[in-house]
């Protein structure tokens, strides 16, 4: 079955393409450069793979194209089921968080600007430019845990489609909803208790796999609204 004609392998395979460039930035080099309580030594890291990092930074930005035209699949697909449903998942699981990755690249930015020594920085000494650059890479961090509560707000959505459509398994759109209120969980104990985010996000991290078996459904059997099916 042709991807053009089954419109649920198009959004899996957008899915897909998502998963592929979100964990460079968000996962591989915060373990790979990021020194925590350590500007000195993430600083040195950033220095020695300024393209590495910068690899992160394009990540992010073609991270925040793609999340738009999944969603538009998205609507393609589920705009038959409930339309009112389907433009929430544009709007809290793509203009929102696109547009947060696009300011965060902001952040990212700044912090390779002082990584780099900008002659207008020459004003402040070694480990205050270290520490500056450690506040805009925090930032990036505190922007992502405010992200995740639109990461948790457009599975609920996503997750009644998917149960209400009948074209694709109910148990999908059930794990979703869970799915969701384990980010909102998450991002919640990042504000409120944030020594205890990391704990709560191991606990939670087999739940986050609803979306991994979501995406693996749509790449490998597909889905079709039954208005098209009816037509084949």
């Amino acid at each position: 079955m042709s991807s053009t004609r089954n419109p649920g392998r198009v959004a899996g395979l957008w899915y897909l393409l998502l998963s592929l460039c979100a964990p460079l930035r968000l996962m591989y080099i915060p373990n790979k450069l990021l020194v925590s309580g350590n500007a000195g030594a993430t600083v040195s890291n950033i220095a020695a793979h300024v393209w590495l990092f910068r690899a992160g930074i394009l990540a992010d930005l073609i991270g925040a194209v793609i999340l738009i035209f999944l969603v538009l699949a998205f609507y393609r697909l589920f705009k038959g089921v409930d339309q009112n449903l389907a433009v929430q998942v544009i709007l809290f699981g793509g203009v929102m968080p696109a547009t947060i990755y696009f300011f965060n690249v902001v952040n990212d930015l700044g912090a390779l600007t002082v990584v780099r020594g900008a002659d207008f920085l020459s004003v402040f000494d070694k480990p205050q430019q270290d520490a500056l650059a450690m506040l805009f890479l925090r930032l990036h961090s505190l922007t992502n845990t405010g992200a995740e509560t639109l990461w948790g707000m457009w599975l609920f959505p996503l997750g009644l489609l998917v149960y209400r459509s009948r074209f694709l398994p109910r148990l999908l759109g059930v794990w979703l909803i869970i799915n969701g209120f384990a980010y909102l969980v998450i991002s919640f104990t990042g504000v409120l208790a944030p020594q205890y985010q990391g704990t709560v996000f191991n606990y939670s991290f087999p739940i986050t796999f609803g979306e991994v078996a979501f995406m693996l459904w749509l790449v490998i059997k597909g889905a079709k609204p039954q208005s098209q099916q009816a037509a084949a």
